[in-house]
């Protein structure tokens, strides 16, 4: 079977999603079934967990937490030595990208971090820059598009810690900008990359921001706009002066925000901004195996830009689009083997799967 064809049918294969009772709705689903309490215990009982700071523009550093399985040492009987296996430079790693004004502590991130750690893999939980605690470590802003940290930080992990299988998950920004950064790599894409999976991306920033800005979906924009409100306002008594505040009380729009705020990234407006951001542009030049999770009632990422041409036509591309779900929340109806965090468990199994056909 060709890769193009065992792609698609690792996402057909997968158990399709079914909502948990009373979420049918896709603003439910968004609200409750983000807000739902979660157990992310286990995490402190991993066995070793490191904050990381990676250099990467001058004058910026950006944080991620990584988890690594202990060596295990397997000692034989009489006249066998002890070999070492699955040392942590040598297991596969899953990074894992939040979305906007979220961190590396979000709930998504860390469940994610819990399955993949379960599944055998190490576990990098990365930072967007500012994020997390850490406006601080640059004076400048991030952005929907801004992949130039995770250039930095795959190839040190690469490189410097000689990871030989790394995947990366992104959700909602995170989605997009991983998109992004496949695309960009494109053929030059290094081996060691060998799987990329996005859910909820906002793929074509300019529809996204035209529909969160829809009464309907006031209170997604306001949380959004006065979460950056209150960066800036952080920014702004960190490096003093550098961005203007003037307009930031009179904002209410995401697009009025990027068109104010965008310039300081080198973009001259919104428009500009999410001609230039969007993955949707980058998604032919993907040559890594790759699956996009979106639900078709998703409140605010509208699902016509994933039926484009530029995304269909590629192959390495499967588009996993499920009937209800929400904007990342994906809270499933109770499994016995798994939790209520359906694309969270996907993800973890399309990476599982594909480290499974490279051996």
């Amino acid at each position: 079977m060709s890769e193009t064809r065992r792609i698609a049918a690792r996402s057909r294969s997968f158990r399709p999603f079914q909502p948990a009772w009373g979420l049918g709705n896709g603003h439910a689903m968004t609200i409750l079934g983000s807000l739902r309490p979660r157990d992310f215990s286990q995490l402190a009982r991993v066995d070793r967990t490191v904050r990381r700071e990676f250099a990467t523009e001058p004058g910026t550093r950006v944080v991620a937490y990584h988890h690594t399985h202990a060596t295990q040492l397997a000692t034989q009987l009489a006249t066998q030595l002890a070999t070492q296996l699955a040392a942590p430079r040598t297991r596969p790693l899953v990074v894992i990208v939040h979305g906007l004004e979220g961190s590396a502590d979000s709930g998504y991130a860390r469940g994610t971090a819990i399955k993949a750690y379960a599944a055998g893999f190490n576990v990098l939980r990365y930072n967007v820059r500012n994020c997390g605690g850490t406006d601080a470590l640059t004076p400048t802003l991030y952005h929907s598009g801004l992949t130039v940290d995770l250039h930095h930080v795959l190839r040190e992990l690469i490189d410097g810690d000689g990871v030989a299988e790394l995947f990366i998950v992104g959700f909602s920004m995170g989605g997009n900008q991983s998109l992004k950064l496949a695309g960009e790599l494109g053929e030059t894409a290094p081996r060691e990359l060998k799987g990329v999976c996005a859910i909820s991306p906002p793929i074509d920033l300019a529809s996204c921001s035209e529909a969160i800005r829809e009464p309907r979906n006031w209170i997604y924009e306001r949380r959004f706009v006065r979460s950056l409100a209150r960066r800036m306002r952080e920014k702004d008594r960190l490096f003093p002066g550098r961005y203007d505040l003037g307009p930031l009380d009179q904002i209410r729009h995401l697009w009025d925000w990027d068109d104010h705020f965008q310039p300081y990234n080198g973009f001259r407006n919104a428009r500009e901004y999410y001609a230039q951001a969007s993955s949707i542009s980058y998604l032919p030049a993907i040559r890594v195996p790759t699956l996009i999770i979106h639900a078709a009632d998703d409140p605010f990422i509208p699902l016509e830009p994933f039926r484009d041409e530029r995304l269909t036509s590629n192959p390495m591309i499967d588009l996993l689009v499920t009937a209800q779900g929400g904007h990342v929340a994906f809270c499933g109806a109770r499994q016995a083997d798994e939790d209520r965090a359906w694309a969270e468990n996907r993800a973890v199994e399309f990476f599982r799967r594909l480290t499974e056909d490279g051996r």
